[in-house]
């Protein structure tokens, strides 16, 4: 699940390995392609998530929506990737938008792919090569098929509130989570029932992810030492909430799932509930 810095250099010019670049800013959506077009890992193409790694809004469905599966299955096409790719996604913040693309892949029923470990800044930080060529297409043919990332409506989310056997995390950080403050949506608070598990807390200081049983440890406690399958993560708009879930199947807590909608969806129903303040 997670590449080297090391490994990554090694597979460069292997074509079987297909890297995305997924620096972005949700305060700035033009900065990761201006990042990108900067300097990048060799032959990296970049996955915007706005567009490439999101679907059209409808007001509805959160800010950032999922596209048809076929659809992303064709960007990956679009850029080289074939059903027994190795593809590799990296940012800058430790794995929060990359982990989108991961997910995503996994989502369309694809097995191979890994978040470059440490992401860019541990790639520049060694003096590895950077590159501002962007690489021509290799047109290929993926078709979307059942995949492991199981996708929650606002509806199932609703259903498992107050129910004992499932578990709400939420990616967000603390302040958000309570309801505090909220810089992006037009509503503060969470999901009533949630617990926080901001995703930053899965990583070291130079932004690699820590020891699998560390991970383990706090994420089976978080949870209650519930099944994988119980367990449903949110964050804001659904990208955020894939990291948390890219943790736990690194921990070796396979099988949880996504409300992909998250906050910006369930609060555009004002009769959907809303928690605020400590546990």
């Amino acid at each position: 699940m997670l590449a080297s810095t090391d490994e990554i250099a090694r597979h460069l010019e292997d074509p079987s390995w297909v890297l995305f670049d997924c620096r972005h800013d949700l305060t700035d959506h033009a900065r990761g392609r201006r990042l990108y077009l900067e300097g990048h890992l060799p032959g990296a193409h970049f996955a915007a998530v706005e567009t490439d790694l999101s679907g059209s809004k409808t007001g509805r469905n959160g800010r950032h929506p999922l596209p048809a599966p076929q659809v992303f299955a064709d960007f990956l096409g679009r850029h080289g990737v074939v059903a027994d790719s190795t593809v590799v996604a990296y940012d800058d913040v430790g794995g929060l938008y990359a982990a989108r693309l991961w997910w995503m892949t996994r989502w369309v029923g694809l097995a191979g792919g890994v978040l470059l470990d440490g992401g860019f800044p541990k790639w520049v930080a060694e003096g590895r090569p950077v590159s501002t060529e962007v690489p021509a297409p290799r047109p290929s043919q993926v078709t979307a098929g059942p995949g492991k990332g199981t996708v929650l409506s606002s509806g199932d989310v609703m259903r498992r509130l107050g129910q004992t056997d499932s578990v709400l995390v939420d990616a967000r950080t603390p302040e958000r989570y309570r309801g505090e403050t909220e810089p992006i949506d037009p509503v503060a608070g969470r999901i009533p029932g949630a617990v926080n598990r901001p995703y930053r807390q899965n990583l070291n200081s130079d932004l690699t992810f820590r020891a699998p049983a560390e991970l383990r440890r706090e994420l089976g406690e978080l949870t209650r030492r519930r099944p994988p399958a119980d367990v449903v993560h949110f964050c804001g708009s659904g990208v955020t909430a894939c990291a948390n879930l890219f943790a736990m199947e690194y921990a070796g807590l396979s099988g949880s799932k996504v409300y992909a909608g998250s906050w910006s969806e369930w609060i555009s129903d004002p009769a959907r509930p809303v928690e605020r303040g400590a546990t």
